[in-house]
C-alpha cells in the first residue's frame, strides 16, 4: 500500500539580515517523512525546533524552499498556492491550529464558522445540503446544537477547541494536521478533546499528524514518532519502542524531562546550553554538537544522518550502535 504523505529532502528557508549580516535561517532542513493511510504520527521537539514550520508546509500554507510533498501519489508541493487553494487534495488536507480563540473569526457564529469552509471547498448545491454537513459535524464533536448561533466569545475554551475540530472535519479530510491543539487548554479539558481526537480517528478513518512539545500527549495518541531537532528529523520510531530505548541523546534529554517518577533512573540528565544557530549552520557539524555528552570531534567533521537503530527504528547519530551495546550489557547485568 503507497503512504498517504511521502515527504522528501523538504525544506523551508528564510533570509535574515541585512548587507554583511545578511544570512539564511533554516527552518526546515532535508526532513524526510512517511505517513500511511490512518496512521496517527507525532512530531515533537523544542520551540523552534522547526516542527510547525513543517506542519505549515505539509498543509501548504506556505512554499517550501526545496524538496518534495508527494500526497496520495501526486507531488502537491509543485502546485503554487494560489492554485493549490482550488485543488481537491486542499479539501482533503486540514489543519487544526494552537488557539481556537485566535483561529475562528470573532465575527462569524459557529454555523458559519464551519459552513465557511464546506462552502469555499465542497461547494454544496443547496442551503440543505449545507445546513446538513454543518449539523453533521457539529455532532461528531459533540456539541450541542442549540449552540451553532453563538460567537467564539460565548463559549467556553473546551467549546472553541470542538468547534475548530469540527470546522476541520466539516470537508471530510484524509490527514488533520493538529499543531498543538490542546496547549491553550486546561489540563482536565486537553483529556476530553484528546479523547475526542482518538474517538473521530478510529470513526473517519483519518491519518493524523500531532504536533506537540508533550510527549505524554504523543505517546497516548500516536502509534509513531518523530522528533526534530534544528530543522532536521533526528529520530523516528514506534511509540512503544522511542519512550523505552531512545537511540538519540536529545530523545533521552527530552525523555528524562518528563516528570514522571518511573523515569528516574533509565536516562541522562536535563541538557544544559543553548541549541546551535540555525542561521547558515555549518552542514559538516552535527546540529546537537556542543549540548550532546556525547559528542567528539568526529561530530565536526561529519553530520550524521538517519540509520537504522533497530525494527522501524532511526536515529541521526554516529553513536547509535554504542548506545544499542550499553543497553544491552545493561539488560543483560539485570538478569
Amino acid at each position: 500500500m503507497s503512504p498517504l504523505l511521502d515527504v522528501k529532502g523538504l525544506q523551508k528557508f528564510y533570509p535574515t539580515g541585512e548587507g554583511k549580516k545578511r544570512g539564511t535561517l533554516h527552518a526546515v532542513d532535508g526532513v524526510d517523512l512517511v505517513l500511511n493511510k490512518g496512521e496517527s504520527v507525532g512530531l515533537v521537539g523544542e520551540s523552534g525546533c522547526g516542527k510547525s514550520t513543517l506542519a505549515r508546509l505539509l498543509a501548504r500554507l506556505t512554499d517550501p524552499s526545496g524538496g518534495t510533498i508527494h500526497f496520495d501519489g501526486k507531488d502537491i508541493g509543485a502546485i503554487p498556492l494560489g492554485k493549490f487553494v482550488k485543488a481537491p487534495e486542499r479539501a482533503r488536507i486540514q489543519v487544526v491550529f494552537q488557539d481556537p480563540t485566535e483561529s475562528l473569526n470573532p465575527h462569524f457564529k459557529v454555523f458559519e464558522a464551519i459552513a465557511d469552509p464546506i462552502r469555499l471547498l465542497l461547494k454544496p448545491k443547496s442551503r440543505a445540503e449545507l445546513e446538513e454537513r454543518v449539523r453533521k459535524a457539529v455532532d461528531l464533536v459533540g456539541l450541542p446544537q442549540e449552540l451553532v448561533g453563538r460567537y467564539p466569545h460565548q463559549l467556553s475554551g473546551g467549546q472553541r477547541a470542538r468547534v475548530g475540530i469540527a470546522r476541520a472535519i466539516a470537508v471530510e479530510p484524509s490527514l488533520l494536521i493538529l499543531d498543538e491543539p490542546t496547549s491553550a487548554l486546561d489540563v482536565s479539558v486537553q483529556a476530553v478533546i484528546l479523547r475526542l481526537l482518538a474517538d473521530l480517528r478510529d470513526r473517519l478513518g483519518m491519518s493524523y499528524l500531532f504536533v506537540s512539545h508533550d510527549l505524554n500527549v504523543v505517546r497516548l495518541l500516536c502509534e509513531r514518532v518523530v522528533v526534530m531537532y534544528l530543522g532536521k528529523a533526528i529520530e523516528t520510531a514506534p511509540s512503544d519502542e522511542l519512550f523505552r530505548a531512545p537511540k538519540h541523546p536529545y530523545t533521552r534529554a527530552l525523555l528524562a524531562a518528563i516528570p514522571d517518577p518511573t523515569h528516574r533512573g533509565k536516562h541522562p540528565p536535563r541538557l544544559e546550553g543553548s541549541p546551535r544557530s540555525p542561521i547558515d549552520p555549518d552542514p559538516k557539524v552535527c546540529r546537537f554538537y556542543g549540548r550532546c555528552p556525547m559528542g567528539t570531534s568526529l561530530c565536526t567533521e561529519q553530520a550524521p544522518l538517519l540509520k537504522p537503530a533497530g525494527r522501524r527504528h532511526e536515529a541521526a547519530c554516529h553513536f547509535v550502535d554504542h548506545v544499542q551495546a550499553s543497553e544491552q550489557e545493561h539488560a543483560l547485568s539485570h538478569r
